[in-house]
C-alpha cells in the first residue's frame, strides 16, 4: 500500500514520529508522499527526520491556497520559493499541494488564483506532477488547469470529495483521483458512488493525516497506517480483493510520481 498524501512533517507527529513510521511499515505501507509547505523551515527539518526513519518516503512542495495571502504583495515569490526548495530537496518529486479553497477564503480569491497559476506553470516547466487541493472552487480550478496544463500537466485531485462532474472533468484532463478516510464515513454514500465510477487505473489512496481519520478511528489523530482502511473500502466498492486494490493503486502512484 501507498499513502499518497500525508503531513508527517506536521509538528503534531514530532513527539512519536518513530512509532508512527513503525506502525505504517508494520501495516504494509511501503511508501508515503509527505506534503511540505513551501518556505516552512520547521516542516523541512522534520521531513529530514522522516526520511532518516523511512528512506522510502518522498515529498511534494507547494504553497497551499490558505497560505497564498503571504505572497499577496508579490505572487511570483511563491513560485520562486517552491522552485528553490524543490531544487535543494533531493526527495521532492511533485508540486503541491496547490489549488483553490473558496470554503474558508483564508486568502483572497484573486491571490489564490495567481499563486496557483504560477505553480502550475512551474510544474509544467519542471515536468513534475501536481497535487491539487480544490474546495468549493471547481469551475475556477478546472479553468486554470485547462489554461495552464495545455495537455502537458499530470497530477492528482487529492482527498477527493467532489461531484461526479468534477471527477469526470479531472479524468478527462488525465488526472488521478485520490480518496481518503472520508470514504468510510457513514454519510459519504454519494462519494462512495462516485468512487465506484473511477477506473481502477486512475485511483490513488491517501490518509491526509493527521486529518480525517477513517472509521473506526474517526475523531482521533490520523496516520499513514490507516490507509489500509481506505484500501479496504475501495476494494469492496470495486469488487476486488484488498491486496489487488493495493497493488493497482501502488502501481498508479509509481506511474504518476515516478519515484
Amino acid at each position: 500500500m501507498i499513502d499518497s498524501h500525508c503531513h508527517l512533517a506536521d509538528d503534531v507527529f514530532a513527539p512519536d514520529l518513530d512509532a508512527v513510521v513503525a506502525r505504517a511499515r508494520d501495516a504494509g505501507v511501503e511508501r508515503a508522499l509527505v506534503i511540505l509547505e513551501g518556505g516552512n523551515a520547521a516542516e523541512a527539518a522534520q521531513a529530514e527526520r522522516v526520511t532518516a526513519l523511512w528512506p522510502d518516503v518522498r515529498v511534494s512542495i507547494g504553497v497551499h491556497p490558505h497560505m497564498a495571502h503571504q505572497f499577496a504583495d508579490d505572487p511570483a515569490r511563491a513560485t520562486a520559493v517552491v522552485r528553490e526548495q524543490i531544487a535543494t530537496t533531493p526527495d521532492a518529486l511533485a508540486v503541491g499541494e496547490i489549488g483553490l479553497d473558496y470554503h474558508y477564503d483564508y486568502s483572497p480569491r484573486d491571490v489564490q488564483q495567481v499563486v496557483f497559476r504560477g505553480q502550475l506553470a512551474l510544474a509544467r516547466q519542471l515536468d513534475l506532477p501536481v497535487v491539487i487541493h480544490t474546495r468549493e472552487a471547481d469551475e475556477d480550478t478546472l479553468t486554470l488547469l485547462r489554461e495552464e496544463g495545455n495537455g502537458r500537466l499530470r497530477g492528482v485531485l487529492h482527498c477527493f470529495t467532489g461531484t461526479p462532474a468534477l471527477a469526470a472533468a479531472g479524468l478527462e484532463l488525465g488526472l488521478y483521483i485520490s480518496l481518503a478516510g472520508i470514504i468510510t464515513f457513514p454519510k459519504a454514500g454519494d462519494l462512495r458512488a462516485t468512487a465506484q465510477q473511477v477506473p481502477l487505473d486512475r485511483l490513488l489512496t491517501e490518509t491526509d493525516s493527521p486529518f480525517l481519520a477513517p472509521v473506526p478511528h474517526r475523531g482521533k489523530r490520523n496516520e499513514p497506517a490507516h490507509v489500509a482502511r481506505v484500501v479496504a473500502t475501495l476494494a469492496q466498492l470495486h469488487g476486488v480483493a484488498a491486496d489487488d486494490l493495493a497493488r493497482r493503486t501502488s502501481a498508479n502512484f509509481h506511474s504518476l510520481f515516478r519515484p
